[in-house]
């Protein structure tokens, strides 16, 4: 666990059309049907003017907490400026302060169990844009890491 600050940064890629929850397992059903989508239509391979080829699951758009309905977004971080794609949202990510995790193991668990670490942790989350970044440590689900992002209170936001 590490606390860092990010500067904001643009990602392009498509989102739910809806909100989901954590509630019955809604979100793994409907989280995962947006990620094959993305794999299958190679979003990831049509992204115009990407930064590089790291993918972003971003939950967004709490409506309280984690046991409450949320917004999910994937996609690449691209250039400020880039021609929108006409199948494709885009997402301002702006500076902020996070906690940083990292899971490691067999994919989709590894995933799963740190998210259930971090809502039973302490830290004092701001529920703005948290993420998970997918690189190449990500690729061999037996044996993947993964670094999730969570956006917490500091001092300074808390004035």
């Amino acid at each position: 666990m590490e606390k860092i600050k990010l500067p904001g940064f643009k990602l392009m890629g498509i989102k739910l059309d809806k909100k989901t929850t954590n509630s019955g397992g809604q979100s793994n059903i409907d989280c995962g049907s947006l990620w094959q989508k993305f794999e299958n239509e190679n979003f990831a391979g049509r992204i115009p003017n990407k930064i590089s080829d790291e993918i972003y699951a971003v939950y967004l758009d709490y409506e309280g907490d984690h046991t409450q309905p949320f917004s999910y977004f994937i996609g690449c971080e691209v250039k400020i400026d880039p021609e929108p794609a006409p199948d494709m949202d885009t997402l301002m990510i702006p500076a902020q302060s996070y906690t940083k995790f990292i899971a490691k193991g067999k994919m989709p668990g590894c995933i799963s169990d740190s998210w259930k670490d971090i809502w039973d942790s302490k830290i004092e989350r701001a529920y703005k844009y948290d993420f998970e970044v997918y690189d190449e440590r990500s690729k061999d689900w037996n044996n993947a890491t993964v670094d999730i992002f969570v956006s917490t209170i500091s001092r300074k936001d808390a004035k």
